[in-house]
């Protein structure tokens, strides 16, 4: 079989097996093209992404919008004396290409092969650049602010005011001021929140989708806050009309675990339905969400698929999200990242609580867990059975036993890792906490929690994803003083990431309350 081309009015004969010759030359020199041109993460999705995504759960939508900044950044007009400025290793020391590495990983890696799983981003954020998109993001807008301005929203400006003229405290018996953006601003917004916030929960809901919290498992965080809000007699009043914000009471957990889930299309679309009629009820029964487009409102929820349920529909109100990534649809400011805490026994919510001196923390670096999404594979490439200091494992037994192991190597390493699995929440950034541990964080675009409060640089280490192959090196330029004084800010800052069977001041309720109504404030 032959093709007849024109070319220039004179007819030129193609042999089949020549032009397909042709063709395949062109598409292996532009595949060469994109490996070296491109991040290694266009490479790993062009290579693995697949079609039909799983039943586990992982987002579906990947968003790229973002702001690309160096992850070192030491721009800030303000910057905090903090563990960044030892570390320009990751700069200087020559490295492995990710690229390489993940090349000799993909033909092994029977996970990257049979599991869907959202792909790196293709621009990151810093810490720095979070806290610069902070700012900007509160400053007000008046777009959604109702015409006629109730009593309850001079009293919300009246707040803003007093706020942003808060006297300057230099120190507090019970917050330590080097761990915070300012001691003076947030001891003054919670005071106010305290004397002045009246919220309204809505009665509409059945359970076990709205009002029934579930109070252990890694999605704990979502349940308590739940239960404690219900029953809070402080803030709750009973007349909407009272009230500067109002609660959504619904389980992302519940709805994500039932019979609502079509296993054989994957499809989310009754949770969305369920959401988005439950949302109708209220509109149409009150009129507070249609007088401000939900920006008074807000709910909690901690599973991976949250933003999903709630997109189309609940864009606009406060949503405190486990899920809190940055690119991916989180708006700081508006939004709150809400703290993945593992609650094993809701009766027991201390046990364990604590852990070595430095001078009893032996190991340098410790991380265990399940093998999800695309980050943990390489961690385990770089670091499982490398090195006796960084002690880097995979999925313990869940026997009585390996769970204490993994207790008193976290109560007993220097830094504990929390590297991100399939989202870019991890439970363990509590759990190093919890255990004084002080936490390396290894995932890009995540938003702490109580970001607009705390300064994480101050007792956290955060290590660019592409800087694995350097997690040593970055370790160990942190100078031994510098790790003491971590170690004690993080003993400092446990309070805030604590649940209490009854809730107490500056606790991980209180805190979370603290930032949807900082938020509510500032957007005012």
């Amino acid at each position: 079989m032959e093709f007849s081309l024109p070319y220039h009015g004179k007819p030129w004969r193609v042999e089949t097996r020549k032009l397909l010759f042709f063709i395949g030359i062109i598409t292996c020199a532009a595949f060469s093209v994109q490996i070296f041109l491109t991040p290694y993460e266009n490479v790993f999705r062009a290579l693995f992404l697949v079609n039909n995504a799983p039943a586990g759960d992982s987002s579906l939508d990947i968003s790229m919008m973002g702001i690309f900044t160096p992850f070192y950044d030491s721009s800030m007009a303000t910057p905090s004396k903090n563990c960044t400025e030892t570390i320009d290793l990751a700069k200087k020391t020559p490295q492995k290409s990710i690229k390489t590495m993940l090349s000799e990983m993909i033909p092994s890696s029977n996970h990257m092969k049979r599991t869907w799983m959202k792909m790196p981003p293709n621009r990151i954020t810093s810490i720095s650049a979070m806290s610069r998109l902070l700012l900007k993001n509160l400053a007000p807008s008046h777009s959604m602010r109702p015409k006629r301005l109730s009593e309850q929203d001079r009293e919300i400006l009246a707040v803003k005011s007093q706020i942003e003229n808060a006297p300057v405290i230099q120190n507090d018996k019970d917050l330590y001021a080097p761990i915070y953006r300012n001691l003076s601003t947030f001891r003054r917004s919670y005071e106010l929140m305290e004397e002045t916030l009246k919220v309204y929960i809505y009665k509409e809901g059945e359970k076990p989708f709205f009002h029934d919290p579930i109070l252990e498992g890694v999605y704990a965080s979502e349940g308590w806050f739940m239960k404690q809000m219900e029953e809070n007699k402080k803030f709750v009043v009973q007349d909407p009309a009272k009230a500067h914000l109002f609660y959504l009471p619904f389980s992302s957990e519940s709805i994500r675990y039932s019979s609502l889930y079509d296993r054989k299309t994957r499809s989310k679309a009754n949770f969305i339905k369920l959401l988005s009629d439950y949302l109708d009820t209220i509109k149409a029964k009150y009129p507070f969400w249609n007088r401000t487009g939900g920006t008074d409102h807000f709910f909690t929820a901690c599973h991976d698929w949250a933003p999903i349920m709630t997109r189309p529909f609940m864009n606009g109100c406060i949503r405190a999200f486990c899920n809190s990534d940055v690119n991916d649809d989180f708006v700081l400011g508006k939004d709150v990242p809400l703290a993945e805490t593992l609650v094993l026994s809701k009766s027991d919510l201390l046990k364990d609580i604590g852990g070595k001196p430095p001078s009893e923390r032996q190991t340098l670096a410790f991380f265990a867990g399940n093998i999800h999404g695309y980050l943990r594979p390489i961690l385990l490439k770089f670091w499982e059975n490398k090195d006796p200091d960084m002690q880097i494992y995979g999925k313990m037994n869940s026997t009585v036993t390996a769970k204490m192991n993994y207790i008193q190597r976290m109560k007993t390493s220097k830094y504990c890792i929390s590297a991100k699995g399939y989202e870019v929440a991890s439970p363990r950034v509590v759990e190093a906490i919890f255990f004084e541990c002080v936490p390396v964080i290894i995932s890009d675009n995540y938003v702490p929690p109580f970001f607009e409060v705390l300064d994480w640089e101050s007792f956290a280490v955060f290590v660019a994803e592409k800087d694995i192959p350097n997690l040593k090196e970055i370790l160990l330029s942190i100078p031994e003083e510098k790790y003491i004084e971590m170690h004690q800010r993080v003993k400092k800052v446990q309070q805030h990431f604590l649940w209490h069977n009854e809730p107490v001041k500056y606790d991980i309720f209180h805190m979370t309350l603290h930032s949807i109504w900082y938020n509510r404030v500032f957007q005012a």
